[in-house]
């Protein structure tokens, strides 16, 4: 498994449920549910939030190694897309607790891996979980992590060989335009570079028509970009292929 490396440890590449949506349903399932012999009110509000409670503890399972292992499945659709030789530098945008930067310095070593996050409290990740990941999957030596907004990246214009980013820039919260952080991502990307985005990119309300977002991405210069269904994996279940999952995932990938 994924989880253990040859080397001694654990990585915690953690879970993209995170716990607080279990944690505060089944609370507000246990607190209506000792008030329901007052009320017919509370007890209808403990059958509701049980839903909410069954469904995120169900897709946490999912989305686990020791359960569906999705986040590892989903997170390998960037690297059959990636076709790279692993000369130069690679940046990983997002990066949570570093699997994907860890996960391409295995695959492509000696290239130079740096992944950002702004690292917030809205999720669990953190520099530190990084880093000790790398050093955990003995490849410390080739992974840079730094504290960045995917809306504003500390580097110059084409600093990197290759671009990658999984399943968060709908998620960045400096920027009401997701498609900003597309560009942005792009502007560090060096001419001819290869990029890999995968994101909700499918779900109209953020990135609107999908052959308008790939004429939009044409227009600032990219020399190739196309789009891929990926909501369509066989591994997959039914139930999380809501849109707020990961039923309206897709990637976009190509070069500059």
């Amino acid at each position: 498994m994924e989880l253990m490396d040859k080397k001694s440890g654990i990585v915690d590449y953690g879970n993209w449920v995170a716990k607080k949506f279990i944690f505060i349903p089944a609370s507000l399932v246990i607190i209506f549910s000792g008030l329901s012999c007052l009320s017919l009110f509370f007890l209808i509000g403990a059958l509701f939030f049980i839903i909410p409670t069954i469904y995120f503890i169900y897709a946490y399972f999912q989305f686990s190694p020791g359960g569906g292992n999705l986040q590892s499945k989903i997170r390998d659709l960037i690297f059959n897309q990636l076709v790279w030789d692993g000369n130069g530098s690679l940046l990983d945008i997002d990066c949570g607790n570093g699997a994907l930067a860890i996960e391409a310095a295995k695959k492509y070593s000696g290239a130079r891996i740096v992944g950002i996050d702004y690292w917030g409290g809205q999720w669990e990740y953190s520099k530190e979980t990084c880093e000790k990941n790398a050093q955990i999957a003995g490849v410390a030596e080739w992974v840079i992590f730094q504290k960045a907004s995917a809306a504003k990246l500390p580097f110059a214009n084409e600093s990197f060989d290759a671009v990658v980013s999984n399943f968060v820039f709908h998620e960045v919260q400096d920027v009401m335009d997701k498609r900003a952080v597309i560009q942005e991502a792009l502007r560090v990307l060096k001419k001819d570079g290869i990029f890999v985005f995968q994101d909700l990119f499918l779900w109209k309300r953020i990135y609107g028509e999908p052959a308008d977002l790939l004429a939009t991405i044409q227009s600032w210069g990219v020399r190739e970009v196309k789009l891929i269904d990926t909501s369509r994996q066989s591994f997959i279940p039914g139930a999380m292929k809501l849109p707020f999952m990961v039923g309206q995932i897709g990637i976009i990938y190509g070069r500059k």
